[in-house]
Order: structure tokens, then sequence, then C-alpha cells
């Protein structure tokens, strides 16, 4: 009997119209969509074509030394030998993988750590007033500092590399998970309190979930500070790696190696952007889609 009331019920229910004017205009938002996404690209492209063909121009013409400047074509050349033919410090692969070794550890721990003291603190007040001179402080120093004394601790291994770049991730993911538990709804709390959920199930449960855009936003800059904490821990002294590659470049005074290196960077840079911003999209499904005139920047 109840199944056929609530059939009953829902028969009952007005629907809303589909008609073919409907799907007109889901049909004409497609595809302006489409036509918007597809100037964008070209827009892009063209800018890219400007650029280096204006570089390329001016070098072959002599209005910039190539000396100095370099040029397309002396990067594509020395990226060819670096992939074909090796670097003085071996495989450009190995050198990859060392950088994006320490880069990864890096973000991974850094991560964690911000996630974790950001979150205790942003719930237990008495906690963050006394840790807050220490935590200003740390961001304070400056970054090549850390990355000397380092150095000095750990040698030329990946172990002070790793640490720089944990460095710049915590202080990027920390203040984020600080301020996302800072604005955690009081009545979800006190409604998950009053339900009889314990401390831990409520930072776990309540807490954190609504966090998580805050913490998801700051991975795409946490990983650029991962990137650049073991690209700079390598240009101030290591045995291998993007960054020592680059370094070598700049005392040869090869313009091109070090424009080589920028490449290849960059190119590493956007793959990780593409992995974090689908990480982001599969975690906050629930987020309201963005409006359609946002860069997505």
């Amino acid at each position: 009997m109840s199944d056929l009331i609530s059939g009953l019920e829902t028969a009952n229910v007005p629907r809303s119209p589909t008609g073919p004017d409907e799907a007109a205009l889901i049909r004409a938002a497609k595809t302006r969509t489409r036509r918007r996404q597809l100037l964008i690209l070209l827009a892009q492209i063209v800018l890219v074509v400007l650029v280096i063909g204006g570089w390329q121009l001016a070098a072959s013409s002599g209005s910039l030394d190539k000396f100095t400047y370099g040029s397309p074509g002396g990067v594509v050349t020395q990226l060819k030998t670096w992939f074909t033919d090796g670097t003085s410090l071996g495989s450009i692969w190995h050198n990859i993988g060392v950088t994006m070794q320490e880069t990864v550890l890096g973000f991974l721990i850094g991560t964690a750590a911000g996630v974790v003291l950001g979150i205790a603190l942003g719930r237990i007040r008495a906690l963050a007033d006394v840790m807050a001179p220490f935590i200003k402080a740390g961001n304070s120093i400056p970054r090549v500092v850390l990355g000397s004394m380092f150095i000095i601790w750990f040698g030329l291994g990946p172990s002070g590399k790793v640490a720089l770049a944990v460095v710049l991730v915590f202080f990027s993911v920390f203040f984020n998970a600080f301020q996302g538990t800072r604005e955690v709804d009081r009545n979800l709390i006190a409604n998950a309190r009053i339900l009889g959920a314990s401390e831990w199930r409520v930072t776990t449960q309540v807490v954190l979930p609504s966090a998580m855009t805050w913490i998801v936003a700051s991975l795409h800059a946490a990983f650029g500070f991962a990137l650049i904490g073991a690209i700079v821990g390598e240009v101030l002294g290591a045995q291998a790696g993007l960054g020592q590659l680059i370094s070598q470049a700049q005392g040869n005074f090869n313009a091109d190696g070090v424009y080589a290196g920028i490449v290849i960077i960059a190119v590493l840079a956007l793959v990780a952007e593409y992995v974090i911003t689908r990480f982001e999209k599969r975690v906050l499904r629930w987020r309201p889609a963005q409006l359609s005139g946002d860069s997505g920047l």
C-alpha cells in the first residue's frame, strides 16, 4: 500500500515540460561554449607564435645577440642534444627524475604537515596562540637562506632539496588549512556535538570536509613552490637535477641551455597542474560549477 501511495504521489508531481525549445537552448549553449574554447585556444597559439617567431626573427637578424639572449632554434638544438646524447650530469631523464623525486616528496610531506598542523591550530585556540610567533618567524625567513643552511646540514644529496621544498609547501598549505578550519560553520559543529559526535569525529567528518575547498585550492600553488624549492636547492649545490643543469649552463654562458631547462620545468609544472586540477574536480564534485565567464586560473 505504501508503494502504491508513493507511486501516486510521484505521478501527481508536476513535471517541467521538455520541448524542442529547451533542447535548442541546450545545443546553443554548448555551441557557444565550444566556440569560446576554440577562440581561447586560437588566441593562445597566436600569442606563442608571435613571441617565439619574433624572438627567432630578432636573433636571426642580429637585433638580439644570440650569445646573450639565445634563440628558439638554439633551444631546440640544446633539447635535442640533451635527450639524444645526454648531459654532463648523465641522462636527461635521470636529471628530470631526481628533480621530480625531490619535488614530489617535498610536496607530499609539506602538504601533510600543513594540513595536520593547520587543522590542529585552527581547532585548538590555545595551541594557536602559543605557536603563532614561531609560525610567523619561520615564514619570514628568506628561503634562499634556508636553502644554504640545508646544504650545510644535509650536503649535496636530495635531502636538502626535499627539506627546502617541504618548508615552501608547508606554509602555503598551512595558512589555507588554518583559515579554512576557522571558517567552518559553528552551527554544524554544534549540531554534531549534540548528536553525540566525539571531537575526533567532528574534526574528521565535519571540519576537514568543510575546509577541503581551502586545502585543495592551495595545492595548485603548493606544487609550484615544491618545484621551486627543488630547483633552488639544486642551483645552490647538487650532484644532479634540472637546477644543476641550469646552473652549469649559466656558468658556461650557455643561454640556450638555461632556456632549455626552463622549458622542461614549465612542461613538468603544466602536467602537474593538470593532475591537480583533475584531483580537485574529483574531490570537490559537490561544489557548484564555476561561471562560464571565469578565466579558470
